[in-house]
Order: structure tokens, then sequence, then C-alpha cells
């Protein structure tokens, strides 16, 4: 693209942008000719993808601002009136929008309200900070037939987000999805009400307490053990950081109604878009939970929680024997939350006909033994909640199998039917009462988990995320998917590749006999994953949301004996063979630049 073509984007979009701030930013690109900057803010346009927009804010047509978002809204606003045309002649069509503490929540959520507002939709508008799931509840809970929430989950400051939802509370899938982005890329004109004028006339109704009383009454009514939380709660002490984010007032309103003594970082507890206390508000990694950490040490806390800015996702540290406080993963503790949910279900004759536990794709097998153990069947998705959502919505309709427990190993789980997505909250009531739990039987998380290395084997998991950031960054990342996707790999930390799944060709098989297919059920995802021979897997995936590729390192070794020993040899082989992979994906990688 030309400089003056850059230039002509540029002016259009000046003329289009109604918000001063985004428009201004450009006007001064404009005048100080910074032509590298103008280029990265107009090359492209903000793809509005399968869950719809994340991105760096700011003026610019591949920025998130509210011209962006106007037409988002619009393109959803003209799908769900012909998706759902007997509400829309009855003018019964309405839309539930949240958002987190990010930069120009306020804007974004209320544009989003108007336009839905102006187009006949009913907007319920959450009057401050929300989780995630809340706005997923709210929707089955109004019966709307979408909602938005305003949010860039985990990301640095300087992104914000547009998630949009389907009537039964789930991320959009497809062909919702597909039809809702032709109708976004239609868009030539957006319709806009005042908001005041709006709330006037009832097509904006703001909303709060009346949501959240239900839905933490909802997290609480699905515990296992309310006698047992009743007795020992004060026994417990939960260090909760919330990361600047939404978290805070179901978190501490939730187990505190439990009885449990919870201390909130103070300086982590209030919404704060520029999370100033830490690099990233991700609670996948340690740095996030420093604070947390050095707190629970000051008070000898038995947990350390912690929720991301819009609270879907849930992170834990426990101390161990020697009080030294243990990060646990994604993977660890939806392993422990599925076997205290399924023995709980077992012990209280709550197991349905027929469970299914779903993960996704690249979760660790190590919940597919928790669930084999207790009869349950184990199904897997795309990575995504939503195909958590999606899949556990399907069997509602059925009626033939019944979802028990969904989990993903970047800390998200959902314990409960009554939301469809990921939910931080739940899971930390959840986890409150199995630490509870354990501990009335002598035992900590920690030695908890450790029981189910020695009785499943040991499974250890790594992530390498690397970043290809400008224009060159979606080539590079295409060319890294291509190279092994026709090469292949024949082995990886000394093990032989004994089989290989390409999501985006819907296929698997094994490399030394390529020609011989097996055709996959999943839907079409550009993910590849290497099966090695021992039952480690490991997973390569360019990110939907972030110029990012990501690499699953799923390992698995056995242990000889039930002993302490046997144990600690089988983490130090497993720790060599993650430690030989990582380098290898590196030096690919590095190959790419």
């Amino acid at each position: 693209m030309d400089q003056k073509e850059i230039l002509e984007r540029a002016n259009q979009y000046i003329a289009e942008e109604k918000d001063e701030k985004f428009r201004s930013e450009v006007e001064a690109l404009i005048a100080k000719n910074d032509v590298k900057e103008l280029e990265d803010r107009f090359y492209q346009s903000l793809e509005f993808g399968t869950g719809g927009l994340r991105g760096v804010m700011g003026g610019g047509t591949n920025r998130m601002n509210t011209l962006n978002i106007s037409k988002a809204t619009q393109g959803l606003a003209n799908y769900i009136i012909k998706a759902f045309p007997e509400e829309a002649k009855k003018g019964q069509l309405s839309a539930c929008i949240a958002y987190d503490s990010r930069h120009n929540h306020d804007k974004f959520s209320d544009i989003t309200a108007r336009v839905f507002a102006a187009n006949g939709i009913k907007a319920y508008l959450f009057t401050s900070l929300r989780p995630t799931p809340e706005l997923s509840y709210a929707i089955r809970i109004l019966g709307c037939q979408t909602g938005v929430v305003v949010t860039a989950s985990h990301n640095p400051p300087q992104y914000n987000g547009y998630k949009a939802y389907w009537a039964d509370g789930a991320q959009v899938v497809e062909p919702h999805d597909k039809g809702i982005i032709d109708e976004v890329n239609a868009v030539k004109e957006v319709k806009l009400i005042d908001r005041e004028e709006g709330i006037r006339e009832g097509k904006i109704v703001l909303i709060d307490k009346e949501i959240d009383d239900k839905f933490q009454a909802m997290i609480k009514s699905n515990l296992y053990r309310p006698e047992l939380i009743k007795e020992k709660a004060s026994s417990v002490k939960v260090v909760y950081t919330p990361l600047h984010g939404t978290g805070a007032m179901h978190v501490e309103k939730v187990l505190g109604d439990l009885g449990l003594n919870v201390i909130t970082v103070p300086e982590q507890r209030e919404g704060n878009g520029d999370f100033p206390t830490v690099e990233k508000p991700n609670p996948e990694e340690a740095p996030a939970l420093k604070m947390a950490v050095e707190l629970a040490e000051k008070e000898k806390a038995d947990v350390v929680m912690a929720t991301d800015p819009d609270a879907d996702r849930f992170g834990t540290a426990f101390p161990d024997k020697n009080g030294k406080y243990v990060l646990v993963t994604g993977n660890q503790m939806g392993v422990l939350l599925a076997d205290y949910v399924l023995l709980s279900k077992k012990e209280f004759n709550k197991m349905p006909a027929n469970p299914v536990l779903i993960r996704s794709i690249v979760t660790s097998p190590f919940v597919d033994k928790i669930a084999a153990h207790y009869g349950v069947t184990l199904r897997e998705v795309l990575t995504g909640f939503k195909w958590i959502a999606y899949e556990e919505g399907e069997m509602e309709k059925l009626g033939k199998e019944h979802y028990v427990f969904g989990l993903e190993e970047s800390y998200g789980y959902l314990v409960e039917t009554e939301c469809r997505d990921k939910d931080g909250v739940s899971a930390a009531a959840m986890c409150a009462e199995m630490t509870l739990y354990w501990a009335s039987k002598g035992k900590s998380l920690l030695e908890r988990l450790n029981e189910l290395y020695k009785e499943f084997g040991l499974f250890e998991d790594r992530a390498i995320s690397k970043y290809f950031q400008g224009i060159q960054g979606p080539k590079i990342m295409g060319g890294i998917m291509t190279k092994l996707r026709t090469e292949g790999l024949k082995e990886l930390g000394g093990k032989k590749v004994l089989k290989i799944r390409d999501i985006q060709e819907s296929v698997e098989f094994d490399p030394s006999n390529s020609a011989n297919k097996t055709k996959l059920a999943f839907p079409k995802s550009n993910v590849l994953q290497f099966f090695l021979e021992g039952g480690t897997i490991v997973s390569a995936r360019p990110s939907g949301t972030e110029p990012k590729i990501k690499f699953y390192i799923n390992s698995t070794v056995p242990v000889s004996a039930k002993t302490d020993e046997a144990l600690a040899a089988a983490r130090s082989e497993a720790d060599s063979l993650c430690s030989k992979i990582s380098a290898e994906i590196n030096a690919i990688l590095d190959a790419a630049q």
C-alpha cells in the first residue's frame, strides 16, 4: 500500500470517527507526516474474527476504537434481526453488554448499547465493571438474543477487545460467526441513538444488583459440601488478587458469605486499565502473582487465588511442606477440580447418566485418566472455551449425554451449567471447598496432586509463545506452519513421532505411512499436533487474537512405583524431555526470523 493510499484511508477515517480523541491521534500523525506509524494503523482493517475484535487501542482502521466497534455492533445487529425474525417483528430483541477495567471501556460499551438500541434491540447495560462469566449468565436469565463483553482478557494495557455472544450465553460459533463477519464487512451506515434518549425511552436499560445477587446465589448453589464449609471455613486463609480487574466484587462476596477469611492484595484490588503493578495481568504467569505470593507468605495463607481482568481465568498457588508457595498450572488445577467434582458427584449420587467431561485439544491428557477412573466419557474440542460451551449446548439439546465439567489449559474452568463460558469466580469457590475437603482428609492439594501422579503417571506441560509483530508477522507465522505441515517432524526430544493430526486439513496419519489418512470431525482450524512415542503431545497454533504463534508441550512419563522417590525420578525425566523439546522448537522459531 503506497503513501497516497494510506493518506486516503486516514482521511476517510477522520471523516467517519465521531470520537475526538481517536480522530485527533490520526490528525496529529498526518501533521507530523509519520508515514511508518500511519502505515501500521491503516495497512489493514482490524478484522472482526470468529470471536469478535481485539487489538491495540487508538485511531485508525487497524486499531480498537469507537468507529470499529460501532461498525461491528451494526453488523451484529443486522445479523441478529435476520436470525430472529419473529422476535424482531414483535420488538422483542435484546442484548446484554458488560465491560472490564480496560481503558475506553466506557466509550466502547456505551456506543455498543447505543447502536443496538438504535436498531430496535433493547440493550441491557451493566452500570460498572462486571466479569465475562456474569455476562454469559445474564444473557441466559434475561432471555437475550446476543451479548457483548468489552475486554482483552489478560493482554497488555494497550489492548482492548469486543467478544460477541449468542442467545445460549456462549460465544458465537459457526455458522453464526461467519454470518456475522459477512454482515460486519458489509456495513455502510451505522445507526446510533443518544444515550439519554435511549434510557428515557427504555431502549437502554441499566442493570447491576438484580443480576449480581442471582449470579452469586447460583455459584453457591453448585457447591457440594456447605456443611463442611460452614464448619471449617474459618480455619482457611485465602490471599486473593483480581489483578486490577473485575473479580473482587464477586470473589470477596461469595467466599466471604461462605465464611472464608479473604485477604485481597490492596494494591491490586481496584479496577485500573494501566495494570500498574504487573507487566501483564495474566494469572498464567508467575510475575503477575508476585505480590499475592508475598502477601501470602506474610499472612501464612493456605491458598493464593487470582483472576484475570475479566475474571474468567483462575490461577492459584499453595504452600508446600516447607512453606514455599508453588504455582499450580492450568492443567494441574483442571485435574484437581475434575477429580474433586467427579468424586463429589459420585458420593452424593449426582452423577448423571452418560456423563461427559470436555477439554480442549491442547489441554493435558492427564485429565483423560481422571475421567476414565470415574467412568466419564472424555471429549476433545478445538481451542477456545466457546467450543466447550457449544458441545455442552449440543448435549443439552439432544438429552442423551450430560455435561459434568469443562476445562482448558489456559486456566479456564466451568463447574456449572448456568453459565456458558469459563468462570473464574465459580472456580474460586469450588477450589476453596476442595481445599477444605482435602484438609479434612489430612491432605493438601499439592499432596493430592502427587497422589494422582503416582496413580496415573507424571504429566508436565510447557508453553512457548513467539511474537511476530508488524506487517510481516502473519507471513512469518504462516511460513512456520506451512513448513511444519509440508516437511513434518520425524522426532522431538529423541522421541519418534507416531501420529500427526492436521486439523486444518481435517486428517490424522502415521508419518511413516502418510497416504493412509483418517478423517477428523473437528471444524477446520490452523492447528498441528504431533503425538510422540510414550504419550507426549506437541501442538502448534497461531493465535487468533494476537500476533504470536504458540507451541504446547504435554509430556508424560510413567511413575514406576507409588513412592516419593519414583515420583521425583519421573519428574526429572519429564523435565528433561520438556527441555529438549523446547530447545528444538525454539530453534525452529529462531530460524524463521
